[in-house]
C-alpha cells in the first residue's frame, strides 16, 4: 500500500517507456536486494538503503552493518525466519520488521523474497524487495481499533439495555450507571444523571466515585451549564476538548480543570416528547465523537429515558398507595400499663405496589389489651382500603365489648358484605395483663410465638377458622365460627405476632422459615426494639415481594412491691 503521508523518493521520472523494474520500484518507495548465500554479501539498491535510512557510503555489502538500523529482537527474528526458510527450501517468504531511523521512533518495514536454488537443489541466492510499511500497519491498527470500539460500544448498549429492562426504581437505574459491566466499559471518568424537576435539574448520582463533577446539586434549566442547555434545546451536546469546555462553559470550567477530562457527551433523556433528565459522560480522551459513537450513545440515552420514566411512575404510584396504607395504620401505639410493645412494618417493594398487612394494639377495660395482626389478599390500593376498613371494624367491635370470636365473626361478615371478593387472614389475642390469661382466635393466619423469660421459644398451637370473608359464605349452612384457644403469658414473657411476609420465601419450605424465625427470637436481644430490628434485618428478606408486619408484646415482670415495670412503646 502506498505511503501517501510521506514525501516521495527523489527518483527522476524515466525517459524510456515502459519504465525499467528498478525505476518502478523506486518511484513507489520500494527497494530491491540480492543476498548471495555463498559469499554472504547482501546487495541493496539506493531505494532499499533509503527504506533502512542508510547512505550509500555507509553500507558495503556486509549484512552485519544493518544491525545499526534493525533492533536486536527483530534482527534475531529475521535470522530465525531465514534459517527455517533455508531448511524447508520453500521458494517465497515475507516478513515485517522494524527499522530504527537516525531520528525518531522505530517504524515498520516489509520484505518479500524469492529463494533461488542451483541445479543440484542447493539454495544460492535470496532475491527480493523491501518497502516502508508504517502507514499500512497504522491503517490496519486503526481498523482493528475501530472494530474493537464498535464492539465495545455495542456491548455497552446491549448490556445496559438488558439491565435497565429489570429496573423498577430510580435507585435501580442508578445501579446500572454504577455497574462495571455496563457503562463501566465506556472510557469515562464520570457518569452523571440529572432529573428534571420543574424548572430545575437535580443531580441524583454519579457513576464514578471520586471523580464527580459538582455542577451544583441543583441547577436551573436556564443556567449556563451543559445539562441545562441539553434540557432547553432537547438536543445532545458533544464537547471535543478542554478548550471547548473552558470557552463554552466558564461556570463549569473550575470544576473540570482539576480533573483528567478532555471531552464530554451530554444526552437528553426524553419520554413522551418531554425531557425528564440528562445523562452526562466525561472522558479523558480528546477528540470529536464519531457519527457511529453518537448514534450508539443516543440509543443508550433513549433506553435510560424509558427506564427512568417507568421507574419514576412506579415510585409515584407506590408512594401514593403506601401513603394511603400508612394513613390507615395506627399513628401511634398507646402506652399499655404493665406491658412493653414494639411494632414494625415494611411495605412490599416488588412491583412497586403495597398490600393489606396491618397491626393494632387496643387498650380494653379491666387491665386487658387486644392485639390484632392480619393480611388482606392482594397488593394494590384496594387491598389497603379493605385493610383500613377491617382494622377499624375490629377496633369498634372490641371496643363495644364483644369477645374475640364474635369480633372476628362480625369482621368476616362485614368483609363479605363489602363485595370486594377479597379475603383476609387475621390473628386476634386478648391479654389479661393482671393475671396473664390469653384468649387467642385465629382466622387462617400464623400461630403466635411465645418466648419465655428464660429464652425458650415455642409456637402456641391454636385452633383456627377460615380466613375472614370466606367463613361468611357458610353462614347460611349452619355457620362457621372461630374457636378460642386459651393460654397464659407469664411475667417477662414475650408474645410475637407477624404476617407471612416475614417468613415466606420462594423455594423455601415454610416449616424451615418458621424454625429460622423461632431460633432468631430465641437467640435475639432481650430489648424489644432491638429484637424487632434484628428480625426485620435478618429473617425478613430486604426488599422482598410481600408486606411485612410484626407486633411484639412483653408482660412486665413485677417491680418492687409487686408493681409492674414502666411501659414503653416503639
Amino acid at each position: 500500500m502506498a505511503d501517501r503521508g510521506a514525501p516521495p523518493a527523489a527518483v527522476p521520472l524515466p525517459d524510456d517507456w515502459p519504465a525499467r523494474p528498478d525505476r518502478s520500484l523506486a518511484l513507489n518507495r520500494m527497494g530491491s536486494f540480492d543476498w548471495d548465500l555463498d559469499s554472504g554479501l547482501l546487495h541493496l539498491d539506493p531505494a532499499a538503503l533509503a527504506v533502512l535510512d542508510l547512505l550509500p557510503g555507509e553500507y558495503g555489502g556486509d549484512p552485519a552493518a544493518l544491525m545499526s538500523r534493525i533492533p536486536h529482537a527483530d534482527a534475531a527474528r529475521l535470522k530465525a525466519l531465514a534459517a527455517r526458510a533455508l531448511k524447508a527450501g520453500t521458494a517465497r517468504h515475507s516478513a515485517y520488521f522494524r527499522v530504527r531511523p537516525r531520528n525518531g521512533a522505530p517504524r515498520w518495514a516489509h520484505a518479500q523474497a524469492y529463494l533461488g536454488h542451483d541445479a543440484g537443489g542447493r539454495p544460492r541466492r535470496l532475491i527480493g524487495v523491501v518497502r516502508n510499511a508504517e502507514r499500512e500497519l497504522a491503517q490496519a491498527a486503526a481498523r482493528s481499533d475501530l472494530t474493537e470500539a464498535r464492539r465495545r460500544l455495542t456491548g455497552v448498549v446491549t448490556r445496559t439495555t438488558a439491565l435497565l429492562a429489570r429496573a423498577s426504581s430510580v435507585e435501580d437505574v442508578l445501579d446500572v450507571l454504577r455497574d462495571p459491566e455496563a457503562l463501566g466499559h465506556l472510557t469515562a471518568v464520570s457518569v452523571m444523571l440529572g432529573v428534571v424537576e420543574g424548572g430545575r435539574i437535580r443531580l441524583v448520582a454519579e457513576g464514578r466515585a471520586g471523580s464527580y463533577v459538582p455542577e451544583l446539586r441543583y441547577t436551573r434549566v436556564d443556567d449556563a451549564f451543559p445539562m441545562s442547555e441539553v434540557v432547553r434545546t432537547r438536543r445532545p451536546r458533544f464537547i471535543a476538548s478542554r478548550e471547548e469546555f473552558r470557552a463554552s462553559y466558564p461556570l463549569l470550567w473550575p470544576y473540570i480543570e482539576s480533573l483528567s477530562v478532555a471531552s464530554g457527551a451530554y444526552l437528553p433523556l426524553i419520554a413522551q416528547a418531554a425531557p425528564i433528565g440528562v445523562l452526562g459522560l466525561l472522558s479523558p480522551l480528546p477528540g470529536a465523537f464519531s457519527d457511529e459513537e453518537r448514534t450508539l450513545l443516543l440509543a443508550l440515552g433513549s433506553s435510560i429515558a424509558q427506564s427512568l420514566q417507568r421507574a419514576m411512575l412506579y415510585e409515584q404510584r407506590h408512594d401514593l398507595a403506601e401513603g394511603l396504607q400508612q394513613a390507615m395504620l395506627p399513628r401511634r401505639i398507646p402506652d399499655i400499663p404493665g406491658a412493653l410493645t414494639a411494632v414494625r412494618y415494611r411495605s412490599a417493594r416488588l412491583g412497586r405496589s403495597v398490600g393489606g398487612d396491618w397491626y393494632d394494639v387496643l387498650p380494653l377495660p379491666g387491665g386487658r389489651v387486644g392485639l390484632t395482626i392480619g393480611d388482606v389478599q392482594g397488593h394494590d390500593t384496594d387491598a389497603a382500603v379493605v385493610m383500613g376498613q377491617l382494622r377499624m371494624a375490629l377496633w369498634a367491635y372490641t371496643a363495644e365489648g364483644h369477645p374475640p370470636a364474635t369480633a372476628l365473626a362480625r369482621a368476616s361478615a362485614l368483609l363479605r358484605e363489602l363485595g370486594t371478593e377479597r379475603f383476609a387472614t387475621c390473628t386476634y389475642v386478648e391479654v389479661d395483663l393482671a393475671g396473664g390469661g390469653l384468649r387467642i382466635v385465629r382466622a387462617g393466619h400464623l400461630d403466635p410465638l411465645l418466648r419465655h423469660a428464660d429464652g425458650r421459644c415455642e409456637w402456641i398451637g391454636t385452633a383456627g377458622g377460615l380466613p375472614l370473608g370466606l367463613s361468611a359464605e357458610f353462614a347460611g349452612h349452619g355457620g362457621v365460627g372461630y374457636p378460642v384457644t386459651t393460654g397464659v403469658l407469664g411475667p417477662g414473657e414475650t408474645l410475637l405476632l407477624c404476617t407471612d411476609g416475614l417468613v415466606e420465601r420462594p423455594g423455601v419450605d415454610l416449616g424451615d422459615s418458621l424454625e429460622a424465625l423461632r431460633e432468631a427470637v430465641r437467640t435475639g436481644p432481650a430489648e424489644l426494639p432491638a429484637l424487632a430490628d434484628l428480625l426485620f434485618g435478618t429473617v425478613g428478606e430486604p426488599g422482598g415481594g410481600d408486606d411485612m408486619a410484626l407486633l411484639l408484646l412483653r408482660r412486665d415482670a413485677p417491680g418492687p412491691g409487686g408493681a409492674p415495670g414502666t411501659p414503653q412503646a416503639s
